[in-house]
C-alpha cells in the first residue's frame, strides 16, 4: 500500500473510531443539541446595533416568536477585503438561511452567494446551496462558480520556490450538483455530476520561448473535466454555517470520463472530516478540527484541478498562503481553530489557527515536506439566528510569506 493510501486510511480509522463513539454518546442525550441553534433571545448581531429592540422595529425575516419553519435570516454585506490572491476587493455578499420543519433537531438551509471585483481584475461570483428537505429525508448540495481569474502558479510539490511563480489567466465555470438521501440519522448517501472547464489559459508574465512552450505543454489553452460523483455523508451539526458541536463526514469519489465530455480519464477522491467542541465544556468557545485528503486514484488529472492550496470546494485552506502555493498528485491536509467569544452576546469573537498541508509531486506519490501555517482572527455576528459571521483572519506561512483572508461564514 502506498504511503498516501496508508496515511488516509490511519487518519479516517481515527477520526471513524472517536467520532462515532462521540455521535453514539451524542444520541443519548439532549446535552449537545446547540442552544445557539435554538435560541438566540440573548445573542446579538450588527442589526441589533442600528436597530434597537421594540415592538414596532422587529427586524424583517427574523421574529423570534415565530415558528422556526416560518422564519428567514438574511445577511447581506457589502465590504472591502484583502487577500494575498486578490489584493484589495470589492465584495458585495448575500445569505438567505432558514428550516424547512419545526423540529428541534431540523438542519439548517441556506443559499449563499457573493460578488467580488479585485485589485487584479478577478470577477469571482459563486452561488452555492446546502438544501434539506422537511424531516431531513434528502440533502440538496449545489456548488456553482463562475471565475475570470489571473492566478499564480509555482509548480508541483511542496519545495516549490515561491520567487518563480508564472502568473496565468483564465476563465472557469464550476458546476457540481449533488442529491442525497437518508438512510439512517445524520447519514446520507448519494450521487450527482460534476461539471468543470478552464479557457482562455495563458501566461500573464513574460516567459522566455524555451519555458513558454513547456506551460503550453502543461497547460495547453483550455481543460475540461465532467463526471459522475459517488457521495456519502454523515452530518450531526445542526447548523452548517457556524457549527457549535456534531461531526461531518463528506467523502467524494469523482470519476471523470471522456464520454462525459472529459478531456481525460482520471478520479479522485476527497475525504473531509471535521469536529466541533465546547471548551471550556459549558462555555461559548470552541475549539474544531479539520482533516483533508485529496487523493489522485487513478489517471491524471488537468494541472488546474490537481489538489492545491486554497483550492478545496470552499476555497479556504491554507490560511497564511496564497491560493495555488502549492500542487500536487496528492494532498494531505490538518486544520484546527479555537474560536472564544470577546463580548458576552456574542457580537464579536477572535480566532487562533495552525494549520499542515503535505504535497506529493506528479512523478511519485511520496510525500515531500510539512508546510506549516497559523495566524488569529476577529468575528463579527451578522446574524445571530443563522450564526453568519464576516470573518477576518491573518495567517502566516513558511518563506515569509503572510496575507489577510476574508470570509462570510465560518472557514470550515
Amino acid at each position: 500500500m502506498k504511503k498516501p493510501y496508508l496515511f488516509l486510511f490511519i487518519s479516517a480509522f481515527l477520526f471513524f473510531k472517536v467520532g462515532f463513539a462521540q455521535v453514539n454518546q451524542s444520541l443519548k442525550t439532549d446535552s449537545l443539541i446547540s442552544t445557539y441553534a435554538i435560541d438566540s433571545s440573548k445573542e446579538r448581531d450588527i442589526k441589533d446595533v442600528f436597530h434597537r429592540k421594540s415592538k414596532n422595529k422587529t427586524p424583517l425575516f427574523e421574529k423570534d416568536n415565530e415558528a422556526k419553519a416560518n422564519q428567514r435570516h438574511f445577511s447581506f454585506v457589502p465590504a472591502v477585503g484583502y487577500t494575498l490572491q486578490t489584493g484589495f476587493a470589492g465584495i458585495l455578499s448575500a445569505n438567505l438561511a432558514y428550516y424547512n420543519d419545526n423540529a428541534t433537531d431540523a438542519k439548517l438551509s441556506s443559499i449563499s452567494t457573493s460578488i467580488t471585483y479585485s485589485q487584479y481584475n478577478q470577477t469571482i461570483v459563486p452561488f452555492q446551496a446546502d438544501i434539506w428537505t422537511k424531516g431531513g429525508k434528502y440533502n440538496i448540495i449545489s456548488d456553482n462558480r463562475f471565475i475570470s481569474y489571473p492566478s499564480s502558479i509555482f509548480g508541483l510539490g511542496g519545495k516549490t520556490d515561491p520567487n518563480k511563480g508564472v502568473t496565468i489567466n483564465f476563465t472557469g465555470l464550476k458546476l457540481h450538483e449533488t442529491i442525497l438521501r437518508s438512510v439512517s440519522k445524520d447519514f446520507f448517501i448519494g450521487g450527482g455530476i460534476y461539471y468543470d472547464n478552464f479557457s482562455g489559459i495563458r501566461a500573464l508574465d513574460p516567459l522566455t520561448r524555451r519555458r513558454d512552450s513547456l506551460l503550453t505543454a502543461e497547460l495547453g489553452k483550455g481543460e475540461t473535466a465532467v463526471g459522475l460523483a459517488f457521495r456519502v455523508l454523515y452530518d450531526s451539526r445542526l447548523n452548517q454555517i457556524n457549527a457549535e458541536d456534531g461531526w461531518y463526514y463528506n467523502l467524494v469519489y469523482r470519476n471523470n470520463k471522456t464520454f462525459f465530455g472529459s478531456d481525460e480519464n482520471w478520479s479522485s477522491l476527497m475525504v473531509d472530516v471535521r469536529t466541533y467542541f465546547h471548551f471550556p465544556e459549558n462555555s461559548k468557545n470552541i475549539l474544531a478540527f479539520w482533516n483533508l485528503d485529496w487523493i489522485t486514484t487513478g489517471g491524471n488529472p488537468p494541472y488546474l484541478l490537481l489538489p492545491s492550496t486554497g483550492w478545496d470546494d470552499q476555497y479556504n485552506s491554507g490560511r497564511g498562503y496564497i491560493q495555488g502555493r502549492y500542487r500536487g498528485k496528492n494532498m494531505l491536509y490538518f486544520e484546527s481553530e479555537y474560536r472564544y467569544r470577546i463580548s458576552r452576546n456574542g457580537l464579536f469573537g477572535g480566532v487562533f489557527f495552525v494549520n499542515m498541508q503535505n504535497f506529493s509531486s506528479d512523478i511519485s506519490s511520496q510525500f515531500s515536506t510539512i508546510i506549516p501555517g497559523y495566524g488569529l482572527g476577529f468575528r463579527m455576528k451578522l446574524n445571530k439566528h443563522s450564526g453568519a459571521n464576516l470573518c477576518v483572519d491573518y495567517g502566516f506561512g513558511k518563506d515569509g510569506s503572510q496575507g489577510l483572508f476574508v470570509n462570510l461564514g465560518e472557514v470550515f
